[in-house]
């Protein structure tokens, strides 16, 4: 297993579910020390997908911590501001961004990292079937939201 590979990978993924280069960066140190801390008694072509599943579970804590600092946050601030959020115009990124994040992740995992349905099958935990019918209903929506904003192919 070439780690530097696979930690750009497990980077970028972070990356993407989160959009904060340091907390990404963190989030990944932290999924490969857990990595070497487990005792890895299966085969080796597995290791991608169970890096993938330790960095989901850590990206999902993530949410969950926020999601609480932020409730303790709005119930001590009477005055949102707007202007302290980063807005991301890129439109591709903008359009995904709409989407569930299932799907979201789906995109990212086949298109972006360029992993095998049957990793993906193991890291999200669905059947082949639903990974198919997701991707072709995404893609499908995708082309019809790009082509909406302008971007005819």
């Amino acid at each position: 297993m070439d780690i530097e590979e696979q930690y750009d990978k497990i980077y970028h993924y972070c990356y993407f579910k989160i959009y904060d280069k340091q907390l990404a960066q963190d989030i990944t140190q932290e999924t490969f020390l857990r990595f070497y801390k487990q005792e890895l008694n299966f085969d080796s072509s597995k290791h991608l997908p169970y890096l993938y599943t330790i960095a989901r579970n850590l990206c999902i804590d993530e949410f969950r911590k926020k999601a609480i600092e932020s409730l303790e946050n709005f119930q001590n601030e009477a005055i949102y501001d707007p202007c302290e959020e980063w807005v991301d115009n890129l439109t591709l990124r903008t359009i995904i961004q709409k989407m569930p994040l299932e799907e979201q992740e789906l995109i990212f995992l086949r298109y972006v990292n360029e992993m095998s349905i049957t990793s993906i099958c193991s890291i999200m935990g669905i059947s082949r079937f639903a990974i198919y019918r997701k991707l072709s209903k995404s893609l499908k929506w995708l082309k019809q939201e790009l082509r909406k904003e302008g971007f005819n192919r």
